[in-house]
Protein backbone atom coordinates (compact mmCIF):
# COMPACT_ATOMS: atom_id res chain seq x y z
CA UNK A 1 0.00 0.00 0.00
CA UNK A 2 1.26 3.52 -0.53
CA UNK A 3 3.13 5.33 2.52
CA UNK A 4 0.15 7.64 3.46
CA UNK A 5 0.25 10.95 5.53
CA UNK A 6 -2.09 10.61 8.96
CA UNK A 7 -3.97 13.22 10.62
CA UNK A 8 -4.41 11.83 14.41
CA UNK A 9 -6.63 12.40 16.98
CA UNK A 10 -5.43 11.15 20.53
CA UNK A 11 -8.26 10.54 23.08
CA UNK A 12 -7.21 9.62 26.31
CA UNK A 13 -10.17 7.16 27.73
CA UNK A 14 -9.17 6.67 31.23
CA UNK A 15 -10.04 3.36 32.55
CA UNK A 16 -8.62 1.98 36.47
CA UNK A 17 -8.04 -1.75 36.06
CA UNK A 18 -4.91 -2.33 38.22
CA UNK A 19 -3.82 1.61 38.05
CA UNK A 20 -3.31 0.84 34.57
CA UNK A 21 -4.50 2.93 31.73
CA UNK A 22 -4.42 3.76 28.29
CA UNK A 23 -4.81 5.94 25.27
CA UNK A 24 -6.80 5.63 22.07
CA UNK A 25 -5.65 6.78 19.15
CA UNK A 26 -7.82 7.74 16.23
CA UNK A 27 -6.41 7.93 12.95
CA UNK A 28 -7.72 8.64 9.25
CA UNK A 29 -6.14 9.00 6.09
CA UNK A 30 -5.10 13.13 4.90
CA UNK A 31 -5.36 13.53 1.12
CA UNK A 32 -1.29 13.94 0.49
CA UNK A 33 0.21 10.81 -0.55
CA UNK A 34 4.28 10.39 0.75
CA UNK A 35 5.69 8.97 -2.55
CA UNK A 36 9.59 7.88 -2.11
CA UNK A 37 12.33 9.53 -5.00
CA UNK A 38 14.96 8.21 -5.88
CA UNK A 39 17.92 10.37 -7.21
CA UNK A 40 20.87 8.18 -9.79
CA UNK A 41 23.93 9.97 -9.94
CA UNK A 42 27.26 10.02 -11.09
CA UNK A 43 29.88 9.41 -8.48
CA UNK A 44 33.04 10.67 -9.82
CA UNK A 45 32.76 13.90 -7.36
CA UNK A 46 31.51 13.25 -3.78
CA UNK A 47 27.91 11.44 -4.63
CA UNK A 48 28.36 7.90 -3.48
CA UNK A 49 25.78 6.83 -5.55
CA UNK A 50 21.60 6.20 -4.73
CA UNK A 51 19.86 9.08 -3.03
CA UNK A 52 16.22 8.76 -1.38
CA UNK A 53 13.99 11.84 -0.66
CA UNK A 54 10.96 11.86 0.17
CA UNK A 55 7.82 14.07 -1.73
CA UNK A 56 4.44 15.09 0.05
CA UNK A 57 2.04 15.81 -3.27
CA UNK A 58 -0.20 17.05 -0.62
CA UNK A 59 2.39 20.28 0.01
CA UNK A 60 4.72 20.03 -2.27
CA UNK A 61 7.46 19.53 0.78
CA UNK A 62 10.40 17.51 0.08
CA UNK A 63 13.12 15.69 2.41
CA UNK A 64 16.38 14.50 2.17
CA UNK A 65 16.66 10.59 2.93
CA UNK A 66 20.10 10.75 2.65
CA UNK A 67 22.36 7.86 0.66
CA UNK A 68 20.04 4.83 -0.34
CA UNK A 69 22.51 2.90 -1.88
CA UNK A 70 26.54 3.02 -2.47
CA UNK A 71 27.20 1.90 -5.93
CA UNK A 72 29.06 3.25 -8.73
CA UNK A 73 27.84 5.73 -11.53
CA UNK A 74 23.86 5.10 -11.36
CA UNK A 75 22.99 7.47 -13.89
CA UNK A 76 19.82 6.42 -14.52
CA UNK A 77 16.66 3.59 -12.35
CA UNK A 78 14.07 2.15 -12.91
CA UNK A 79 11.26 0.40 -10.87
CA UNK A 80 9.60 -2.79 -11.11
CA UNK A 81 5.79 -2.60 -11.26
CA UNK A 82 5.13 -4.11 -7.97
CA UNK A 83 7.82 -1.23 -6.72
CA UNK A 84 9.48 -3.36 -4.40
CA UNK A 85 12.57 -3.35 -6.39
CA UNK A 86 14.54 -1.44 -7.94
CA UNK A 87 17.23 -1.72 -11.05
CA UNK A 88 20.14 0.89 -11.64
CA UNK A 89 22.61 0.83 -14.26
CA UNK A 90 26.28 0.93 -13.34
CA UNK A 91 27.54 3.63 -16.55
CA UNK A 92 31.09 2.37 -17.25
CA UNK A 93 32.98 -0.01 -19.86
CA UNK A 94 34.68 -2.65 -17.68
CA UNK A 95 32.90 -4.82 -15.07
CA UNK A 96 34.26 -7.77 -13.23
CA UNK A 97 37.15 -7.32 -15.40
CA UNK A 98 34.98 -7.67 -18.59
CA UNK A 99 34.33 -4.94 -20.63
CA UNK A 100 30.79 -3.60 -20.43
CA UNK A 101 28.67 -2.03 -17.61
CA UNK A 102 26.58 -3.52 -15.07
CA UNK A 103 22.93 -3.43 -13.90
CA UNK A 104 22.30 -3.72 -9.98
CA UNK A 105 19.44 -4.90 -8.49
CA UNK A 106 17.97 -3.84 -5.00
CA UNK A 107 15.24 -4.17 -2.58
CA UNK A 108 13.35 -1.01 -1.28
CA UNK A 109 12.54 -0.33 2.24
CA UNK A 110 9.74 1.97 2.34
CA UNK A 111 9.80 2.90 5.71
CA UNK A 112 13.07 4.56 5.21
CA UNK A 113 13.78 4.07 1.67
CA UNK A 114 17.19 2.41 1.91
CA UNK A 115 18.23 -0.32 -1.03
CA UNK A 116 19.33 -3.84 -0.21
CA UNK A 117 21.76 -4.78 -3.07
CA UNK A 118 20.22 -8.36 -4.43
CA UNK A 119 23.16 -8.77 -6.88
CA UNK A 120 24.43 -7.32 -10.15
CA UNK A 121 24.95 -8.35 -14.21
CA UNK A 122 26.55 -7.40 -17.34
CA UNK A 123 25.01 -4.82 -18.96
CA UNK A 124 26.07 -6.53 -22.54
CA UNK A 125 27.71 -3.51 -23.92
CA UNK A 126 29.92 -0.52 -23.01
CA UNK A 127 28.39 2.70 -21.10
CA UNK A 128 24.98 1.70 -19.99
CA UNK A 129 22.98 4.95 -20.07
CA UNK A 130 19.03 3.57 -19.84
CA UNK A 131 17.05 1.01 -18.77
CA UNK A 132 13.14 -0.03 -18.55
CA UNK A 133 11.45 -2.72 -16.75
CA UNK A 134 8.51 -4.51 -18.49
CA UNK A 135 5.16 -4.42 -17.13
CA UNK A 136 4.82 -7.84 -15.77
CA UNK A 137 7.80 -7.05 -13.86
CA UNK A 138 10.02 -10.39 -15.06
CA UNK A 139 12.24 -8.30 -17.84
CA UNK A 140 14.50 -5.28 -17.70
CA UNK A 141 16.10 -3.99 -21.33
CA UNK A 142 19.11 -2.19 -20.78
CA UNK A 143 20.71 0.61 -23.66
CA UNK A 144 24.27 0.70 -24.01
CA UNK A 145 25.44 3.84 -25.34
CA UNK A 146 29.02 3.11 -25.37
CA UNK A 147 28.24 -0.92 -27.12
CA UNK A 148 25.17 0.79 -29.37
CA UNK A 149 23.67 -2.30 -28.30
CA UNK A 150 20.44 -3.20 -26.55
CA UNK A 151 20.12 -6.57 -23.71
CA UNK A 152 17.31 -7.83 -22.42
CA UNK A 153 17.76 -9.94 -18.61
CA UNK A 154 15.29 -11.99 -16.67
CA UNK A 155 14.18 -10.79 -13.25
CA UNK A 156 13.45 -13.53 -10.92
CA UNK A 157 10.49 -13.71 -8.44
CA UNK A 158 12.71 -12.18 -5.65
CA UNK A 159 14.29 -9.31 -7.96
CA UNK A 160 17.30 -10.74 -9.01
CA UNK A 161 18.43 -10.35 -12.10
CA UNK A 162 19.07 -13.24 -14.25
CA UNK A 163 20.44 -14.68 -17.40
CA UNK A 164 20.28 -12.49 -20.63
CA UNK A 165 17.44 -13.53 -22.71
CA UNK A 166 18.19 -11.15 -26.07
CA UNK A 167 20.73 -9.18 -27.05
CA UNK A 168 20.77 -6.96 -30.24
CA UNK A 169 23.79 -4.79 -32.13
CA UNK A 170 23.01 -1.59 -33.65
CA UNK A 171 25.23 -1.07 -36.63
CA UNK A 172 25.61 2.34 -39.30
CA UNK A 173 25.95 5.75 -38.89
CA UNK A 174 24.41 9.45 -39.26
CA UNK A 175 25.61 12.92 -40.50
CA UNK A 176 27.50 14.14 -37.39
CA UNK A 177 31.16 12.82 -37.54
CA UNK A 178 31.94 13.75 -33.37
CA UNK A 179 28.77 12.22 -32.39
CA UNK A 180 27.55 9.78 -34.71
CA UNK A 181 30.45 7.53 -35.92
CA UNK A 182 28.39 4.73 -34.92
CA UNK A 183 25.17 3.64 -33.28
CA UNK A 184 24.66 5.05 -29.54
CA UNK A 185 21.36 3.36 -28.11
CA UNK A 186 20.19 6.28 -25.65
CA UNK A 187 16.87 5.23 -24.17
CA UNK A 188 14.87 1.98 -24.30
CA UNK A 189 10.60 2.02 -23.95
CA UNK A 190 7.77 -0.15 -23.78
CA UNK A 191 4.37 0.19 -25.58
CA UNK A 192 1.44 0.29 -22.92
CA UNK A 193 0.67 -2.81 -24.41
CA UNK A 194 4.28 -4.80 -23.46
CA UNK A 195 4.84 -5.87 -26.96
CA UNK A 196 6.83 -3.14 -28.54
CA UNK A 197 10.36 -2.00 -27.47
CA UNK A 198 11.36 1.22 -28.74
CA UNK A 199 15.13 2.33 -28.98
CA UNK A 200 16.43 6.10 -29.37
CA UNK A 201 19.78 5.69 -31.11
CA UNK A 202 21.65 8.93 -31.12
CA UNK A 203 24.01 7.85 -33.60
CA UNK A 204 22.13 6.70 -36.36
CA UNK A 205 19.47 9.11 -35.84
CA UNK A 206 16.56 6.27 -35.73
CA UNK A 207 13.74 4.78 -33.47
CA UNK A 208 14.39 0.90 -33.90
CA UNK A 209 11.24 -1.20 -32.95
CA UNK A 210 11.19 -5.02 -32.08
CA UNK A 211 8.52 -7.29 -31.05
CA UNK A 212 8.80 -8.02 -27.77
CA UNK A 213 8.20 -11.41 -25.89
CA UNK A 214 6.70 -10.93 -22.35
CA UNK A 215 6.91 -14.54 -21.99
CA UNK A 216 10.29 -15.10 -22.80
CA UNK A 217 12.18 -11.75 -23.03
CA UNK A 218 13.17 -11.97 -26.61
CA UNK A 219 13.11 -9.12 -28.71
CA UNK A 220 12.09 -9.59 -32.65
CA UNK A 221 12.95 -6.51 -35.56
CA UNK A 222 9.49 -5.36 -36.22
CA UNK A 223 8.17 -4.39 -39.68
CA UNK A 224 8.84 -1.63 -40.33
CA UNK A 225 11.65 -2.15 -38.07
CA UNK A 226 12.84 1.58 -37.59
CA UNK A 227 11.22 5.38 -38.21
CA UNK A 228 13.75 8.25 -38.88
CA UNK A 229 14.36 11.85 -37.22
CA UNK A 230 15.87 14.32 -39.70
CA UNK A 231 19.64 13.86 -40.18
CA UNK A 232 22.03 14.76 -37.09
CA UNK A 233 19.01 15.76 -34.66
CA UNK A 234 20.28 12.92 -32.03
CA UNK A 235 17.08 11.18 -30.91
CA UNK A 236 17.95 10.70 -26.95
CA UNK A 237 14.57 10.08 -25.03
CA UNK A 238 11.01 9.38 -26.03
CA UNK A 239 8.01 9.11 -24.43
CA UNK A 240 4.73 7.58 -25.68
CA UNK A 241 1.19 9.78 -24.97
CA UNK A 242 -0.85 8.09 -22.72
CA UNK A 243 -3.84 7.31 -25.58
CA UNK A 244 -0.79 5.24 -26.81
CA UNK A 245 -1.25 6.95 -30.05
CA UNK A 246 1.29 9.62 -30.27
CA UNK A 247 4.75 9.97 -29.38
CA UNK A 248 7.86 12.67 -28.69
CA UNK A 249 11.41 12.49 -29.10
CA UNK A 250 13.81 15.01 -27.84
CA UNK A 251 16.78 15.25 -30.20
CA UNK A 252 19.95 16.16 -28.07
CA UNK A 253 22.02 17.25 -31.07
CA UNK A 254 19.78 20.24 -32.84
CA UNK A 255 17.32 20.92 -29.87
CA UNK A 256 14.10 19.42 -30.68
CA UNK A 257 11.38 17.54 -30.42
CA UNK A 258 9.97 15.47 -33.13
CA UNK A 259 5.86 14.41 -32.93
CA UNK A 260 5.21 10.63 -33.94
CA UNK A 261 1.88 8.94 -34.64
CA UNK A 262 1.85 5.26 -33.28
CA UNK A 263 0.49 2.82 -34.90
CA UNK A 264 -0.57 0.17 -31.77
CA UNK A 265 -1.47 -2.62 -34.16
CA UNK A 266 1.99 -3.43 -35.77
CA UNK A 267 4.25 -0.70 -34.12
CA UNK A 268 4.85 1.51 -37.03
CA UNK A 269 5.87 5.33 -36.49
CA UNK A 270 4.79 8.19 -38.72
CA UNK A 271 6.74 11.53 -38.38
CA UNK A 272 4.10 14.34 -38.16
CA UNK A 273 5.90 17.46 -36.93
CA UNK A 274 9.18 19.02 -35.53
CA UNK A 275 9.58 21.74 -32.85
CA UNK A 276 12.12 23.86 -31.17
CA UNK A 277 12.89 23.18 -27.81
CA UNK A 278 14.36 26.38 -27.29
CA UNK A 279 13.16 29.96 -26.68
CA UNK A 280 13.47 32.13 -30.04
CA UNK A 281 15.58 34.64 -28.23
CA UNK A 282 18.27 31.91 -26.95
CA UNK A 283 21.17 31.19 -29.06
CA UNK A 284 23.99 29.48 -27.74
CA UNK A 285 25.07 26.11 -27.07
CA UNK A 286 22.01 23.75 -25.82
CA UNK A 287 21.86 20.03 -25.74
CA UNK A 288 18.37 18.61 -24.82
CA UNK A 289 17.76 16.02 -22.65
CA UNK A 290 14.91 14.67 -21.05
CA UNK A 291 11.31 14.89 -22.30
CA UNK A 292 8.34 13.73 -20.47
CA UNK A 293 4.17 14.00 -20.62
CA UNK A 294 2.08 15.00 -17.94
CA UNK A 295 -0.52 12.05 -17.21
CA UNK A 296 -3.08 13.73 -18.32
CA UNK A 297 -1.94 13.74 -21.49
CA UNK A 298 -2.57 17.79 -21.78
CA UNK A 299 1.32 18.77 -21.56
CA UNK A 300 4.79 18.05 -22.78
CA UNK A 301 8.25 18.82 -21.10
CA UNK A 302 11.75 19.27 -22.13
CA UNK A 303 14.75 19.67 -20.25
CA UNK A 304 17.65 22.08 -21.91
CA UNK A 305 21.07 22.16 -21.01
CA UNK A 306 22.84 25.21 -21.86
CA UNK A 307 20.07 27.38 -21.71
CA UNK A 308 18.99 25.42 -18.24
CA UNK A 309 15.54 26.06 -18.75
CA UNK A 310 12.13 23.22 -19.04
CA UNK A 311 10.48 23.76 -22.42
CA UNK A 312 6.43 23.49 -21.83
CA UNK A 313 4.50 22.67 -24.27
CA UNK A 314 0.71 21.99 -25.10
CA UNK A 315 -0.71 18.76 -26.75
CA UNK A 316 -3.29 19.09 -29.01
CA UNK A 317 -5.24 15.99 -27.60
CA UNK A 318 -6.54 14.84 -31.30
CA UNK A 319 -3.22 15.53 -33.27
CA UNK A 320 -0.77 15.33 -30.63
CA UNK A 321 0.62 18.44 -31.93
CA UNK A 322 2.68 20.43 -29.73
CA UNK A 323 2.28 24.60 -29.25
CA UNK A 324 4.45 26.35 -26.93
CA UNK A 325 3.58 27.75 -23.82
CA UNK A 326 7.08 28.97 -22.48
CA UNK A 327 10.10 28.12 -20.48
CA UNK A 328 11.32 27.79 -17.33
CA UNK A 329 14.39 28.39 -15.83
CA UNK A 330 15.35 25.57 -13.80
CA UNK A 331 16.98 27.38 -10.57
CA UNK A 332 20.85 25.30 -11.56
CA UNK A 333 22.87 24.83 -14.04
CA UNK A 334 22.48 21.34 -16.51
CA UNK A 335 18.71 19.95 -15.93
CA UNK A 336 19.52 16.32 -16.96
CA UNK A 337 16.72 15.06 -15.97
CA UNK A 338 13.07 16.29 -15.26
CA UNK A 339 9.73 13.61 -13.91
CA UNK A 340 6.80 14.41 -12.98
CA UNK A 341 5.11 12.64 -9.74
CA UNK A 342 2.10 10.40 -10.51
CA UNK A 343 -0.11 12.60 -9.25
CA UNK A 344 0.76 15.11 -11.84
CA UNK A 345 1.12 18.17 -9.19
CA UNK A 346 4.63 18.17 -9.25
CA UNK A 347 7.35 18.58 -11.69
CA UNK A 348 11.39 17.73 -9.97
CA UNK A 349 14.37 18.94 -12.09
CA UNK A 350 17.48 17.76 -11.38
CA UNK A 351 20.16 20.07 -11.92
CA UNK A 352 23.34 17.97 -12.69
CA UNK A 353 25.94 20.86 -12.82
CA UNK A 354 24.53 23.04 -9.16
CA UNK A 355 24.06 19.70 -7.32
CA UNK A 356 20.29 20.76 -6.66
CA UNK A 357 16.68 18.99 -7.11
CA UNK A 358 14.31 21.60 -7.84
CA UNK A 359 10.70 21.20 -6.82
CA UNK A 360 7.95 22.81 -9.48
CA UNK A 361 4.00 23.23 -8.99
CA UNK A 362 2.76 22.69 -12.40
CA UNK A 363 -0.81 24.12 -13.07
CA UNK A 364 -3.25 22.18 -14.25
CA UNK A 365 -4.81 24.12 -16.65
CA UNK A 366 -1.96 25.97 -18.57
CA UNK A 367 1.11 23.35 -17.50
CA UNK A 368 3.51 26.38 -16.81
CA UNK A 369 5.40 25.63 -13.89
CA UNK A 370 6.07 27.69 -10.62
CA UNK A 371 9.15 26.68 -7.97
CA UNK A 372 7.36 26.19 -5.02
CA UNK A 373 10.56 26.66 -2.70
CA UNK A 374 11.70 23.25 -2.32
CA UNK A 375 14.66 21.70 -2.92
CA UNK A 376 16.98 19.06 -2.13
CA UNK A 377 21.17 18.70 -2.75
CA UNK A 378 22.33 15.91 -4.25
CA UNK A 379 26.00 15.82 -6.36
CA UNK A 380 25.56 15.20 -10.08
CA UNK A 381 21.88 14.46 -9.89
CA UNK A 382 21.13 12.15 -13.39
CA UNK A 383 17.67 10.99 -13.03
CA UNK A 384 14.76 10.78 -11.00
CA UNK A 385 12.13 7.78 -10.13
CA UNK A 386 9.00 7.63 -8.12
CA UNK A 387 7.83 4.88 -5.86
CA UNK A 388 4.18 4.97 -4.95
Amino acid sequence: MPLMNWRCLALLIPFLVGFIGFSLVLCEPSSGQSLLVYVGTYTRGDSKGIYALRLDTATGALTSLGLAAETANPSFLAVDPGNRFLYAVGEMNSFNGKPGGAVTAFAINRADGKLTLLNQASSGGGGPCHLAVDQQGKYVLVANYNGGNLTVLSIGSDGKLGDSSAFIQHEGSSVNRERQAGPHAHGVYLDTANRFAVVADLGLDKLLTYRFDPAKGTLEANDPPSASVRPGAGPRHFSFHPDNRHAYVINELDSTLTIFEFEANNGAFKELATVSSLSPDFNGRNFPAEIAVHPSGKFVYGSNRGADTIAIFAVDQTTGALAPVGWQPTQGRTPRNIAIDPSGRYLLAANQDSANIVVFAIDQATGKLTPNGQTATVDSPVCITFVR
